[in-house]
């Protein structure tokens, strides 16, 4: 595989769980778990970017690379534009944005994405997914869905549950029906991002697009713009990450079992 660096976006504040990459797991910050499995992926280099000496000091014992990045950014996203720009990265370098609160990332999803990316150069982002097989996640605005192309490339983003079934219009028509779910029409969108240093750089000097706003989604903001996503099927199973002390407290008791995760 080519070479690419995995990037750790970590922002201190949180509205749900403030401080969230200093949250104590099996010993260790949560920031350290992460960073350790980005670095059993294939990344030529992983770098942590936050805007908190704190989250900086407490990778220092480890040996990370840290890079102290602006408060301010709206996203992930934009962090990684910074990251690009001050590391001096050629335009076709390709960066994967990690993260910062899922302990448990598989590192083989990390090159997965990558890979993805590599093997497409008219994209400028790759990212992941997964079949969809519960009514549950289907009308559950929080996972986001996917739909895309026989080339693999994002047609669109939606927290609604798109394809729409004409047939089997409502909620209770899916749980009266699970073979309805038996297809890989429906799939669930994993937040794990490739991306070109070209479109990073572009990126970031683009308003939210109209699409974004109502969907309170950053990838469509790409779309908008024309920029092509591939969205490859995730080889294993991808671990929810912490966005509550509910989450925090699942992923203690996981990191406390005996066997690798």
């Amino acid at each position: 595989m080519q070479e690419f660096i995995a990037v750790i976006p970590a922002r201190f504040a949180s509205s749900r769980l403030p401080g969230k990459p200093l949250a104590e797991i099996a010993g260790e910050p949560m920031v350290v778990h992460v960073w350790r499995r980005a670095r059993e992926s294939a990344a030529a280099r992983v770098v942590v970017a936050t805007d908190d000496r704190r989250i900086a000091e407490a990778l220092t014992p480890f040996g990370a690379e840290v890079l102290l990045t602006a408060d301010d950014h709206p996203s992930g996203t934009d962090r990684l534009a910074e990251v690009a720009e001050r590391l001096g990265l050629a335009d076709d370098a390709v960066l994967v944005n990690v993260q910062g609160d899922e302990p448990l990332i598989p590192p083989l999803l990390i090159d997965q994405v990558a890979a993805r990316l590599f093997d497409d150069p008219g994209a400028s982002i790759a990212t992941l997914a997964e079949p969809i097989s519960d009514v549950e996640t289907l009308f559950n605005p929080n996972a986001v869905k996917v739909v895309r192309a026989l080339s693999g490339r994002a047609l669109y983003f939606s927290r609604a549950p798109v394809p729409w079934d004409r047939e089997a219009w409502d909620r209770d028509a899916f749980a009266h029906r699970p073979d309805l779910l038996e297809t890989d029409a429906w799939l669930r969108h994993i937040g794990l991002y490739a991306y070109r240093a070209s479109f990073l750089a572009e990126y970031r000097d683009w308003p939210p697009s109209p699409l974004e706003r109502l969907e309170q989604l950053e990838q469509l903001r790409a779309l908008h713009h024309g920029h092509a996503i591939q969205v490859a099927l995730s080889r294993v199973p991808h671990p929810a990450g912490v966005d509550t002390e509910e989450d925090l407290a699942r992923v203690r008791e996981l990191m406390l079992q005996p066997g690798d995760l």
